[in-house]
């Protein structure tokens, strides 16, 4: 890929300028925001849509805009606790005089949502949307990212023992959710594989965004099954100095942690950077890992970490936008669990990636542009998988992006634009268990989305349309000896020379071209039945183009303990793997959501029902076959005898599954409902399901488990206390060669106590997890009989925010 094209996309947007109008403003626009009780409500935030202008009332409630412009204005008005408020004000040559805006309680947070370009947030939309900030974020933030969200309704984690997870979004996960940072593709190589840590950092996170369902729309076919974006402040845009810091450590494994994040500025450069540092040994269980082995120790090995990072950015800050540039730098060292080979158990990951980001915004005066919205990105991803300090096999991404969103004014009531998107990336992993070849994707994307209020009802509409190619110049057809797993052939197969299976020959070898043109279409309605409540209906159908795993794979993956074979190849009636001649299709998702929301008052809820039928769903099936790993023991170590020989062969034997396609139905729902029963105290709760099975009968693999749980959160003058119980019910619909995971539940709770110190808001907090040292295996993960959750783990730390 050249980065030409990259720079030649990002030197268009300069120009656009020009063609702006000199700005003529005269007015202003003031008013008072209270509460329904009539007293002024302080800090609350004060947005002019549609010229990007955004303030904050003072102690009496009070804002006001200089220099407006005669016209009339939608106004974004939202603050903490409140229901967010768009009313429409009109600015006219010599008015005078004061509005008063009412915002209406709501016990469920309402946050606007950075993912989309178009107006988003939790309790006014037709997709379903979750998101993770403040205190909250700060409270449930784990080293790893699915970990950090399993808390939100619809999203689970594939724990892969406390140092690697994904979110599992509806039963959902892999190459079908989407993790981005800034609205930018993340560029690691955690869709691959479980056992692949997500390069992103929540503690130094604002906040983070869950588009639960296909948002494919605004991020491409690699989000069918929905988006997870971190969002922070790498670009500023804000000259404010303001930032916080964190100093925890933690008893199950003893972590440590330290980060912060600070934002400041001179004039119109803004300036931002933060850190971190993270140290954690092998973790504690309640019971031995390995359910083989009741009496083994309790802790879970190769469980261990250490990872840093560092972000600078800066930017420039003017009247009608801001644009500024971030670079980051993100290291991991972690144990891989499950990734031993005999008595070689040190086995580490060594991640780096280096990310830049530019971003802006600039907003139009001429009659018909309103504003444009551009993100690039460049990311450097590699990590070794090194063992007794040997490096086996190394991982990389090259990716390239660039999004360019243009927002129209207001055309016939209808606000919305056009988004410009392309991406290209390099992946390629080299060594033993490199199991897919090298390959090139490329991308480019066209989408449309608009919205319009008719009374009482806001209709949403968007498309999209992909051209994604996928080159591969090197894929390998193994000479592979699959056999069943009985005693007659394994006698046999020991008799051989461990060298004759180690993949040395090849039936061919082939370059694979493949193109898709992917298309979606979305529509949704909210229907607003009175002040308290709505009710929203959203239709998608979105197409994905298969990834290179899914389709060129064809070795031995020992983080998921398999042996993978892509749906390039198919196994023939003579027990051999052959090129398939089944073409190759697009997976097709035709997903439905309705949704009824109770938007204020003391009691709120939100309940979503979604019915999701997937064509050609791509998804691994077990072959009933093994192979051997191929893996090389010889690391200059000390000879087994002939007995630990034998074992360590058959450990070497791997089950085969080979990607294939069907059909498939994934349905089920999502229910949050908050009662804030006093000013001091507040109760939620919350349970999701989903069942998901092939449309010819049978379950879909290590589909997540329903949950239901609850929170209780006090607060009394300094000091806030919160108890978090959540039940995860026994999955006993299982697919072939699975087995049923018991049902836990997980207690935890915290106490945290504020000192106010000058400018600096200091706080400390003490918190339990497990607190009932419940033995918790998780059923999504592939580590489940080895891995466990942590035991009973404290954690102390001290919080700062100025």
């Amino acid at each position: 890929m050249k980065l030409s094209r990259l720079a030649l996309g990002i030197s268009l947007l300069a120009p656009a300028s020009l063609f702006a109008s000199p700005l003529v403003l005269a007015q202003t626009l003031s008013g008072t925001v209270t509460n329904a009780a009539g007293k002024p409500l302080a800090n609350a935030t004060v947005e002019i849509e549609a010229l990007k202008r955004v303030t904050s009332t003072n102690e009496q409630g009070e804002f006001i805009f200089s220099d407006v412009k005669d016209g009339e204005y939608t106004l974004h008005i939202f603050a903490s606790g409140f229901a967010h408020l768009h009313e429409e004000a009109t600015v006219q040559s010599n008015s005078t005089g004061s509005t008063n805006f009412v915002l209406a309680r709501s016990a469920i947070e309402v946050i606007d949502v950075h993912a989309t370009p178009m107006h988003l947030s939790v309790m006014e939309s037709a997709t379903p949307v979750s998101v993770l900030s403040g205190d909250t974020l700060r409270r449930q933030q784990a080293a790893t990212l699915g970990d950090t969200l399993e808390k939100l309704p619809g999203v689970q984690s594939n724990f892969h023992g406390n140092v690697a997870s994904t979110p599992i979004i509806r039963g959902l996960s892999g190459p079908r959710v989407l993790i981005t940072q800034n609205g930018l593709d993340v560029s690691d190589v955690s869709r691959v594989g479980p056992d692949h840590a997500v390069a992103s950092e929540a503690s130094t996170a604002n906040q983070i965004e869950v588009l639960r369902g296909p948002a494919t729309l605004f991020f491409g076919s690699g989000a069918i099954g929905g988006v997870v974006n971190v969002v922070d402040q790498r670009v500023p845009t804000s000259t404010e100095t303001r930032g916080e810091f964190v100093l925890e450590t933690q008893t199950v494994n003893d972590q440590k942690l330290g980060t912060f994040n600070v934002t400041t500025g001179v004039d119109n450069i803004a300036f931002y950077a933060d850190g971190f540092y993270r140290d954690s040994n092998d973790y504690e269980t309640p019971m031995a890992p390995d359910v083989d082995d009741p009496d083994g120790e309790h802790v879970v090995e190769n469980s261990n970490e250490e990872s840093h990072g560092f972000t600078l950015g800066t930017s420039y800050l003017f009247d009608q936008g801001y644009v500024g540039v971030a670079v980051e730098r993100f290291e991991r060292e972690y144990g891989v669990p499950g990734h031993s080979h005999g008595d070689y158990s040190s086995v580490f990951a060594d991640l780096e990636q280096t990310k830049y980001q530019l971003l802006g915004e600039y907003s139009f005066t001429n009659d018909f542009l309103q504003s444009v919205h551009f993100r690039a990105g460049y990311t450097d991803y590699e990590h070794a998988e090194v063992e007794s300090g040997f490096v086996g096999t190394t991982f990389s991404n090259e990716t390239e992006e660039l999004r360019v969103e243009l927002l129209h004014k207001p055309m016939a009531g209808w606000r919305g634009g056009v988004s410009l998107h392309y991406k290209g990336a390099d992946v390629s992993a080299q060594g033993e268990e490199a199991f897919t070849p090298p390959s090139e994707m490329e991308m480019f994307a066209i989408a449309l989305m608009e919205e319009r209020h008719f009374g009482d009802f806001l209709v949403q509409l968007g498309a999209r349309a992909e051209r994604v190619t996928l080159d591969a110049s090197s894929v390998l057809l193994p000479k592979l000896d699959a056999h069943d797993h009985d005693e007659e052939h394994e006698e046999d197969e020991h008799d051989h020379d461990h060298d004759e299976h180690e993949g040395s020959e090849f039936v061919r070898q082939f370059a694979v071209d493949q193109e898709f043109t992917p298309m979606s279409l979305s529509a949704g309605v909210v229907y607003t039945i009175n002040d308290s409540y709505n009710v929203g209906i959203s239709l998608s159908r979105s197409e994905r183009a298969p990834s290179a795993s899914e389709l060129l794979s064809f070795g031995p993956h020992i983080g998921t303990r398999t042996y993978e074979i892509g749906a390039l190849f198919d196994l023939s009636e003579e027990g051999e793997f052959v090129l398939s001649q089944t073409p190759i299709d697009l997976e097709t998702a035709n997903n439905i959501d309705l949704t009824f929301r109770k938007t204020q008052g003391d009691v709120g809820f939100v309940f979503n029902a979604f019915y999701n039928q997937v064509d050609n769903y791509y998804f691994q099936e077990e072959t009933g076959l093994f192979a051997e790993s191929g893996h090389d023991h010889d690391h200059g170590e000390e000879e087994h005898s002939d007995e630990e020989h034998s074992e360590d062969e058959h450990s070497d034997e791997l089950p085969v599954y080979l990607f294939g396609s069907a059909d498939a139905i994934l349905h089920g729902f999502e229910l949050q409902v908050a009662w804030q029963t006093t000013d001091n105290l507040k109760l939620d709760f919350f349970a999701d399901y989903v069942k998901a099975r092939l449309k010819d009968g049978g379950a879909l693999p290590r589909t997540s488990p329903m949950r239901v749980g609850t929170h209780v959160a006090y607060t009394l003058d300094n000091i806030r206390a919160d108890l978090d119980i959540t039940h995860f019910a026994k999955q006993d619909d299982i697919s072939t060669f699975e087995t049923e995971t018991d049902g836990y539940t997980l207690v935890d709770a915290s106490i945290t106590y504020d000192i106010p110190m000058g400018d600096v808001d200091l706080s400390v907090y003490l918190s339990g997890e497990n607190l009932t040292d419940e033995e918790a295996r998780v059923h999504t993960s592939f580590l489940k009989d080895i891995a466990p959750r942590p035991g009973r783990n404290f954690a102390f730390g001290v919080r700062g925010y100025f």
